[in-house]
């Protein structure tokens, strides 16, 4: 990289410090003003804060197009648009008009505090972005030649510290910054792959012929969990907060269909760059730093700077949002359901939770060394503990006693951490059963759900 890209991106760092210190919390705002916003969101910021927020994963999905080719947009692409789909039908216009804050308070209105406060714990380790730093570490490990450590710890700051003075509107100024900067990357680096080197019929002559397979060479069983894993999508706190914070029940609805294109369109082009890396690139020893790679081989000088600002924007614009859920989920539903606090002390709370999660996303982006296995892990787990009592708790009118909502959400998030952790114990690393751990964690929950749910009147 050469000194007009690096001035591109320290441009970029400072807009980005500027939007979000724009306008500061002041240290008695009420929870709705820290969490939700005033619920003023508007369409456009709907969905360019719910777009960049949900696509963070960006590394992880060059991870796998790389390896697999065409199979990502089945992956990692169909059962998510189907989730949000779903989603936008059944829960977007009834959370919103629910007028509660978090899905904690939802639990807690509709079962007990304690169910609230199972959930919270659940939700906390779901949104903490340990995936997304170690994104950023290895993102900055290409760019700049730090060691991942130092990617991790520098791009972490720079991805909270708005955070912590502004709240969420600080995130959503920048998410819509963001937004404009992924699209114009990846639309870019695509162009100039289809000019320098052709299209179709060059990929399909220098990849593997799996690549073009709806599999990619993965077994249907092993494609089908990742169906299972994206029905977090019905308890993602993302699209949640966005659903709370917007103006209207019709605002969520529709800006999450709007979401669904804007996510098919980057879909594209990410998959199709994932591809050319692998032609291009056939020996790239670490397919996770496939698209910064690629882009350090194809793009001169300038572009390729802009090109890195697109990454750093998809990434850095999940870690933000993600800190400031898992903060609020530490403050206002786990910290002030066990301790008396005062309303008007949520900020400086919700700060320590921040510094709180930044510690622990860290120390657990230093342990794993795939973003696709810290989201099996967490998907795994948090699903099948919070899905039914989540879902039925807006939809329907059957729903479990508060007892046994959170027996299950106990009960089917240990079933499935148990079976994670049994391919530490068995001879060939396999799960018992060879059953993926999302399955018995379901089967739990499903069972409880059948056994002692009961018709509650609308």
């Amino acid at each position: 990289m050469s000194l007009l890209d690096y001035s591109l991106i320290v441009v970029y760092l400072l807009a980005l410090l500027l939007l979000g210190f724009h306008r500061r919390l002041k240290s008695d705002s009420s929870a709705g003003e820290l969490i939700v916003g005033g619920r003023m969101l508007t369409l456009p910021a709907f969905v360019a804060s719910l777009v960049s927020t949900w696509y963070g994963g960006i590394l992880g999905v060059g991870e796998y197009s790389f390896k697999y080719g065409l199979s990502n947009w089945l992956v990692f692409g169909l059962p998510y648009y189907l989730a949000a789909f779903g989603f936008a039908i059944f829960l977007a216009k009834k959370a919103r008009e629910s007028e509660v804050l978090t899905i904690p308070d939802r639990l807690a209105r509709v079962y007990d505090k304690k169910t609230a406060l199972a959930g919270s714990v659940v939700i906390y380790l779901m949104t903490v972005p340990a995936a997304y730093i170690l994104m950023m570490g290895v993102l900055c490990q290409y760019l700049f030649g730090w060691p991942i450590w130092g990617g991790i710890l520098a791009g972490t700051v720079f991805s909270v510290i708005y955070v912590y003075t502004g709240g969420f509107n600080s995130v959503i100024r920048t998410d819509l910054f963001q937004f404009g900067l992924m699209f114009l990357g990846f639309l870019m680096l695509l162009i100039f792959l289809v000019v320098d080197y052709g299209g179709l019929s060059f990929l399909k002559q220098n990849v593997p012929a799996g690549h073009f397979t709806w599999h990619g060479g993965n077994s249907g069983w092993y494609i089908a969990v990742w169906y299972f894993i994206a029905m977090a999508t019905y308890i993602e706190p993302a699209f949640y907060q966005r659903c709370y914070a917007a103006k209207s029940g019709r605002i969520a609805r529709k800006g999450i269909f709007i979401s669904i294109l804007c996510w098919a369109t980057f879909d594209f082009m990410t998959t199709a760059c994932g591809i050319y890396a692998r032609a291009i690139l056939p020996t790239l020893e670490n397919p996770v730093g496939s698209y910064p790679a690629l882009a350090m081989k194809v793009l001169p000088v300038g572009l390729l700077g802009l090109f890195a600002l697109a990454l750093l924007a998809t990434v850095m614009s999940t870690i933000d949002s993600y800190s400031f859920l898992a903060a609020s989920t530490f403050s206002r539903d786990i910290w002030m359901r066990l301790v008396k606090t005062a309303e008007n002390k949520i900020t400086y709370i919700t700060r320590i939770g921040l510094l709180v999660t930044t510690v622990l996303a860290v120390v657990l982006a230093l342990f794993f060394e795939s973003v696709v296995d810290i989201w099996h892990m967490f998907g795994s787990v948090g699903t099948p503990a919070l899905l039914i009592p989540v879902f039925t708790s807006f939809v329907g009118t059957r729903r479990l006693p508060p007892r046994y909502a959170f027996g299950s959400i106990l009960s089917a998030g240990a079933v499935a951490r148990v079976w994670y952790l049994s391919q530490y114990f068995t001879a060939d690393g396999a799960y018992w059963l060879n059953l993926e751990p999302i399955f018995p964690g379901l089967a739990v929950s499903v069972a409880t759900f059948l056994l002692f749910s009961r018709r509650y009147a609308q």
